[in-house]
C-alpha cells in the first residue's frame, strides 16, 4: 500500500493532504469504537462511495485489501472460538475498513503532500523537534519499504535462477547484507548533502 499513488482530478484527490489526515485518524477512530455491524455496514457503504467518488479503479483498490483478508483468516476462527461470531465479524469488518482507507488516502495522496502536511503537523513544536528531519525520516521509511520488498524479490529471483531451494536463513542472510549495504550508501549520499549534523 505505501507509496501507491493513483492520479486524478476528483474531490478526494483534490482535499489538502493535511485535512485527508484529519479526516482518516476521525473515521479510524469512529470504526474502531462503534459496537455495532449494523452501523460497521453502513460504514462500509460510505467507505465503498469514497472509492467511487475518488475514481479508484476496483482493481486498484482490491490490491490494496487482499493482504489483510489472509491475515483475516487466520484471526477469524480464533476469535470466533474464543469471542464468539459476532465479535469476530464485528473485528473483521473494522479491520477491512481501517485498511480501505489507509489505502484511498495512499492512492489519493503524493508522498509529497503527505510529507508536507506532517512538516505542517509538526511545525508548531519546533522548538523541541526538528520538522524537516522528521519529514527526512518519513521520507526515507516511505521509500525504504518497497526498496526492501524489491531486495527480497531480486534474492528470490536469484536463488530460483540458480535452482537454490533453502531455509529461511539461507533467503534472510543475503537480504540483510544487501540491505545493509543499501544503508550504508544512503548514508553516504545524506552525508554528502550535510545531514550528519
Amino acid at each position: 500500500m505505501i507509496g501507491v499513488f493513483h492520479p486524478g482530478t476528483s474531490l478526494v484527490h483534490r482535499t489538502p493532504a493535511l485535512a485527508k489526515l484529519g479526516l482518516l485518524a476521525v473515521l479510524v477512530t469512529a470504526v474502531a469504537l462503534v459496537p455495532s455491524l449494523a452501523w460497521l455496514g453502513a460504514a462500509s457503504v460510505v467507505v465503498v462511495l469514497l472509492f467511487v467518488l475518488a475514481r479508484v479503479p476496483f482493481a486498484l483498490a482490491w490490491r490494496q485489501v487482499v493482504p489483510i483478508l489472509w491475515v483475516l483468516a487466520f484471526a477469524v476462527p480464533v476469535q470466533v472460538l474464543f469471542g464468539g461470531w459476532e465479535a469476530a465479524a464485528i473485528m473483521a469488518v473494522r479491520l477491512v475498513i481501517a485498511v480501505a482507507l489507509a489505502a484511498l488516502y495512499t492512492l489519493t495522496t503524493p508522498v509529497s503532500a503527505t510529507l508536507d502536511a506532517m512538516q505542517a503537523l509538526l511545525r508548531p513544536f519546533r522548538r523541541w523537534i526538528d520538522p524537516d528531519r522528521i519529514g527526512l525520516a518519513l521520507a526515507l521509511t516511505i521509500r525504504c519499504v518497497p526498496l526492501l520488498a524489491d531486495l527480497v524479490r531480486e534474492v528470490m529471483e536469484a536463488r530460483k535462477a540458480r535452482g537454490a531451494e533453502g531455509s529461511i536463513l539461507a533467503l534472510a542472510v543475503p537480504v540483510i547484507v544487501r540491505a545493509l549495504r543499501t544503508a550504508e550508501h544512503l548514508g553516504e549520499a545524506l552525508t554528502a548533502r550535510g545531514f550528519d549534523d
